[in-house]
């Protein structure tokens, strides 16, 4: 597969990996709403933010929208755009392969560019993804006059879709809504139930010999499927319909059959690469809705529309999913999320996270009616909690830094283990869990209420008595052991070392 090369490339291709895990520190005065909300809007770097992330939310994101610089050599007020383009993969390669570890089984990616790196991150995207998770490159209408200052005018932007199961992403993905326009098609009315419907033909392409049966219509016509065609269902299933009303002849009740289907039950319709700005917005449409929010002064250059977010997250999502966004911008993926029902991450860097962010999720929290909000008849409620990257779990000699907990060491040696992510709400004990036949154990920061110097952290009998049974091997991390080789060998131990065993610095 052909790879691109540019200055950097092979720092770059270790970045994520050298990152430092940080802690993430609430502050309390910024969040908002339910104090248990479990809506995260996160200050710092997202390459940092998203590595100390992982170890809790690893596999269990359903949607993930992200809309970074698009490297169009103008500068903005809130960031600096104009990054040589070797910058600008050096930016985004890892940020992107973090990002990928996030995805649950079913879940998926969507990333708005523009011409400048459309194709470039494509590529790049092939090789972190991989070319057979590539589901789609959608064409946004982001402008709904035209643009007469270049030779060709530029009217719209890419979005790119992968999923880490594009099969199963297929199986699960949701229709889009029908517009009102596209509904214009189901114009008869059920004068009973008062229900629209239209008249669907009753044939299929081909040849299946229990569906080329006669069927004689009301008025005394005889009609036979098409050539080339049979009916598009057998004969039982079509005198089903028949007797509860829902075959149509024709105003003549003498033409060929047709099936009756109903505008409210219909799924919708399947999502296709074409976005016009009449179904999801542009950006003038995204302009006003942040002038409405925060006031011209101080609007975001270039915002997106709630509903183009509205449309991705329909489609990627279901009420309760995850959704993360780690270029937020203007907080509106985390605002329509929100709205919507799903749970959300969202992650800016610098001053730009409190000044408007944290300003329009509190509106949309206290219920604002702008964007999305009338559609979705969105009246306010839940919550978000505001956070700040911490220090590193591992000083610069990799060393546990003093005053980590349990917990964060725990998140750490379970993710590094499993590959998985472990539950915020996890108990706090020695047991972390079992993954794949294997138990794993942390002796660390005396919890087993040991007040012993070292406090239960060193692998002794007297230790080993108080630990939870599990049949099976074993991975027990702790300060050091006091069990010769041959005793872990038998009871299936695997001894580790803290920190220097720890993988996942």
């Amino acid at each position: 597969m052909p790879l691109l090369s540019w200055f950097n490339r092979d720092a770059d291709l270790t970045r994520a990996a050298l990152a430092p895990y940080r802690l993430l520190e609430p502050v309390a005065k910024l969040s908002h709403g339910e104090e248990d909300s479990p809506n995260m809007l996160i200050e710092g770097d997202n390459l940092e933010a998203l590595k100390a992330l992982l170890p809790y939310y690893a596999g269990q994101v359903k949607c993930i929208f992200i809309d970074p610089p698009y490297n169009t050599k103008s500068a903005f007020e809130q960031y600096d755009d104009n990054l040589e383009h070797s910058k600008w993969l050096s930016m985004i390669y890892p940020r992107l392969e973090l990002l990928r570890r996030f995805l649950s089984q079913d879940g998926s990616i969507w990333i708005t560019i523009d011409d400048n790196e459309a194709h470039y991150l494509k590529v790049v995207m092939d090789e972190i993804f991989g070319r057979e998770r590539f589901v789609a490159t959608c064409v946004w209408q982001k402008r709904y006059s035209r643009e007469n200052r270049e030779a060709i005018g530029d009217v719209h932007d890419y979005i790119l879709v992968y999923a880490e199961n594009p099969d199963l992403f297929k199986k699960v993905r949701n229709r889009v809504p029908f517009t009102e326009e596209q509904a214009k098609v189901y114009r008869n009315i059920d004068p009973v139930t008062k229900r629209r419907w239209r008249p669907i033909p009753m044939t299929a392409q081909g040849y299946r010999a229990n569906q080329m049966y006669p069927i004689t219509a009301p008025g005394g016509a005889v009609h036979r499927p098409p050539e080339g065609r049979c009916w598009s269902t057998i004969e039982p299933e079509y005198l089903k319909l028949k007797e509860a009303g829902r075959i149509y002849f024709g105003k003549d009740n003498n033409s060929q059959p047709n099936i009756i289907r109903f505008l409210d039950e219909t799924e919708g319709l399947v999502p296709w690469t074409w976005w016009p700005s009449e179904e999801v917005g542009h950006t003038d449409e995204a302009a006003k809705e942040q002038h409405q929010l925060m006031g011209k002064a101080d609007a975001f250059s270039t915002p997106k529309p709630e509903r183009l977010l509205k449309r991705i997250i329909e489609i990627a999502t279901n009420p309760g999913d995850w959704v993360l966004d780690s270029f937020l911008g203007s907080g509106t993926t985390a605002a329509v999320a929100h709205k919507m029902g799903r749970r959300w991450i969202g992650i800016e860097e610098g001053e730009h996270a409190r000044t408007h962010c944290q300003p329009r999720l509190i509106q949309v929290v206290d219920g604002e009616q702008g964007g999305v909000s009338s559609t979705l008849e969105w009246k306010g409620g839940g919550g978000l909690r505001f956070y700040k990257l911490g220090v590193p779990v591992f000083d610069e000699s990799g060393h546990i830094r003093e005053g980590i907990r349990f917990e964060h060491l725990a998140a750490h040696v379970w993710f590094a283990e499993t590959g998985t992510a472990r539950s915020t709400r996890a108990a706090k004990k020695p047991f972390l869990g079992e993954h794949h036949g294997v138990g794993y154990y942390l002796l660390f920061n005396g919890i087993l209420g040991d007040e012993s110097k070292t406090g239960g952290n060193v692998l002794t009998k007297r230790v080993l008595r108080g630990l939870e049974p599990f049949d099976g091997p074993k991975v027990i991390y702790g300060e050091s052991c006091d069990l010769p080789k041959e005793r872990l060998e038998e009871l299936q131990i695997t001894f580790k070392q803290t920190p220097y065993d720890i993988k996942a610095r």
